[in-house]
């Protein structure tokens, strides 16, 4: 991080977080945040689901919400972006105050709800995406829909012409029992129909499903014979946690929404691991949940991540952080005898369990 950038995330955080959050954005649209361009070399390029990526380090959905930045994050160092989530039709989502820095946490709480303005705006955006950059978009329902299974259907079949992945997101918690379609009944269905959605498109796209950290043993078996059976391309470990232990911040235990950051890494990574042995490395994992450095970026390839996602670091430590991820994992691989990411995944899964 560059003094400007220090200097400007010191501003931001004099503010209201969501405020600090929409500025952040206007100021990369507006090309007043640099960007390095692509971050690549030999070891760093890898392939997930089809996907040729210059490197293995993403954007994980939240950033931006409405496909609004996609040149400028396009070139910001990450290997792939993820934007979302987006419902079918437009919604405000939760009453503000819904984003909260736990800054002794180096953690985010968050409860928007899925507040996007649509599949037809994030449709009219996509089709103007950079060509040359991998771009996925985070699926999700409409908290008042008559049928939630259907949605996020709707919502590839509206978008899909103009993504490299789609992600289907039924792990977060702030859309009241939007976590409840991620059982083994309910996400079979999901499932089925969003391969059908898929399998209509003028050019499939490879299907992602996003999880939550807060599953048992028996309900992660549960989606790993799932996303067997449905052929899904990758799963995304993990969404945000509904639990508080540890925290330090005061009055962070009452704050309803997920938490993320750095109290989110053991427990993320664990669950990643676990999720490698039930389907024995045959289906690609791409880790997220409190990486904030190369070495925690690291630590979750080496669990079972053919790549991984962040988002909240970016917080406290800015834009840049995703090439210094990138550049730092590019060293930690090479000091290790690696050639390759694909190498390193799961070489030290054990020690996750």
């Amino acid at each position: 991080m560059n003094l400007a950038e220090r200097i400007g995330l010191t501003a931001l955080h004099r503010i209201d977080p969501e405020t600090a959050h929409g500025l952040a954005l206007k100021a990369l649209k507006a090309g007043l945040v640099p960007v390095p361009g692509p971050i690549t070399s030999p070891r760093l390029r890898t392939e997930i689901a089809g996907l040729h990526l210059p490197n293995p380090v993403g954007l994980a959905a939240g950033f931006d919400k409405n496909a609004e930045a996609l040149a400028p994050l396009a070139r910001a160092g990450f290997g792939f972006v993820e934007v979302g989530a987006v419902t079918p039709r437009p919604q405000p989502g939760n009453p503000r105050p819904r984003l909260f820095r736990l800054t002794r946490d180096r953690a985010v709480i968050n409860r928007f709800g899925f507040n996007n303005e649509g599949m037809e705006a994030a449709r009219d955006r996509l089709a103007r995406r950079p060509r040359d950059a991998v771009i996925g978009l985070n699926l999700g329902a409409n908290k008042d829909s008559a049928d939630r299974m259907g949605d996020f259907a709707k919502v590839l079949a509206c978008c899909g012409t103009y993504l490299d992945f789609a992600t289907v997101n039924v792990s977060s918690p702030n859309t009241e029992k939007l976590r409840d379609l991620q059982g083994k009944a309910a996400l079979l269905q999901l499932l089925h129909g969003v391969m059908a959605a898929r399998d209509g498109l003028i050019r499939p796209v490879p299907v992602f499903l996003k999880i939550a950290p807060d599953l048992t043993e028996a309900e992660l078996a549960d989606v790993a014979e799932v996303a067997r059976v449905t052929q899904v391309d990758a799963i995304i470990a993990t969404n945000t946690t509904l639990t508080r232990e540890g925290l330090k911040t005061k009055g962070a235990a009452a704050i309803q929404g997920g938490l993320s950051g750095a109290p989110l890494f053991e427990l993320s990574t664990r669950v990643l691991a676990r999720l490698s042995r039930l389907t024995d490395g045959k289906i690609p994992l791409i880790g997220v949940g409190g990486i904030a450095s190369a070495e925690e970026a690291y630590a979750k390839i080496c669990a079972g991540a053919s790549a991984v996602q962040l988002y909240s670091a970016m917080v406290y430590q800015g834009l840049s952080l995703a090439a210094d991820v990138a550049r730092g994992l590019d060293r930690l691989l090479a000091r290790d005898g690696f050639e390759t990411v694909a190498q390193a995944v799961g070489c030290q899964r054990e020690e996750w369990l």
